[in-house]
């Protein structure tokens, strides 16, 4: 479920379906309008927006009604899976199913998700004054959150699991490559959330160059380099380049400290056939990886006028799946796995 939310908030944010809902009704905002004056209420307050009057003036009901049901639809798997998760938490409680350790990695899991729904409404809060779109960098921080849910969720499963096993020292060796790795990747992560939020794919749909030039001229410009530019990242050619020319950059040293971290796994004095976990889910990370390369550069050679839904969604879903597999990859090369 976690994992959908994060592709239902993926095309919300592309469908720009975000501002539609100008409230936040935790209890009462769980039905949607049921008449048509409820309708015209709803869409009265949208109206109200500074994206309606810049970007949405004149759009008919009907369109308002599609932008509606993906925040909507947005939020109400956000509140299903509140109950998904209290229910049976409070029935496994009650009967002392759950070890201590378990019960703190599922509170962690649930100041995560309370986290990230907050921040969800501050970063639509943030669209309906002054802006037409929402802030990017709490888009950003929204998407971070959001990742830290299904990742610690993840690595809460597979204590479970396999908990019990023992811990493995022997790659130990590559625990710094790993970190540069996985940090390397998170700062991937909050550039691709800003990427998303102002839109810069669309402003360069070239690859390997970016409009013909590997690094844009811009950003050459000494006197564009000022935090002005930085908050009024909208009102400027810089920030776009800068944000886009550091997203694709920090894709390439990311492969190459994979390379690295593969040349350091193989020196390992481990029998890495097929069979063997270890190389099991070092392949998993492979194939995850080139696929998210693919799906980024594709992301960026189709994004002409601009970024088509479902290739942008895939691409979210695909660092979202990317980063599972580090999580297990990192999971199984600690445990002393058979």
């Amino acid at each position: 479920m976690v994992f959908f939310q994060v592709i239902i908030g993926g095309i919300t944010r592309l469908t720009e379906s975000g501002l539609s809902i100008t409230k936040w009704e935790v209890v009462t905002g769980t039905l949607p309008p049921l008449s048509e004056e409820s309708w015209n209420k709803e869409f009265e307050l949208y109206k109200n927006t500074p994206q309606y009057a810049e970007i949405n003036e004149g759009m008919s009901m009907s369109q308002f009604k599609f932008i509606y049901f993906w925040e909507y639809i947005h939020r109400l798997w956000a509140r299903l899976m509140g109950f998904v998760f209290i229910i049976p938490y409070i029935y496994f409680y009650r009967r002392k199913w759950l070890t201590k350790r378990l019960n703190r990695d599922l509170g962690i899991v649930v100041l995560l998700a309370a986290l990230a729904a907050t921040f969800g409404w501050i970063m639509v809060a943030s669209g309906l004054i002054e802006r037409p779109w929402v802030n990017a960098y709490k888009l950003s921080i929204h998407l971070l959150l959001a990742f830290s849910v299904f990742g610690y969720l993840l690595w809460t499963y597979l204590n479970y699991i396999y908990g019990d096993l023992l811990i493995d020292k022997s790659f130990s060796t590559l625990r710094n490559v790993i970190v540069i790795f996985v940090g390397l990747f998170v700062i991937q992560l909050f550039l691709g959330g800003m990427m998303s939020g102002m839109k810069i794919a669309v402003v360069y749909p070239t690859w390997p160059s970016m409009n013909g030039s590997y690094v844009p001229d811009i950003i050459l410009s000494v006197k564009e380099w000022s935090w002005e530019n930085f908050y009024h990242y909208d009102s400027n050619e810089f920030t776009p380049a800068i944000i886009h020319f550091l997203h694709r950059n920090t894709a390439y040293i990311l492969f190459l400290a994979f390379v690295f971290l593969s040349y350091r796994f193989f020196r390992m004095d481990k029998n890495l056939s097929l069979h063997n976990p270890y190389f099991k889910s070092y392949l998993i990370l492979l194939v995850s990886l080139l696929a998210q390369v693919f799906l980024g550069i594709s992301t960026v050679l189709l994004s002409v006028g601009k970024v088509p839904v479902f290739i942008g969604v895939a691409h979210q879903a695909g660092a979202l799946l990317l980063m599972a597999a580090i999580i297990y990859f990192i999971f199984v090369i600690n445990r002393k796995v058979h």
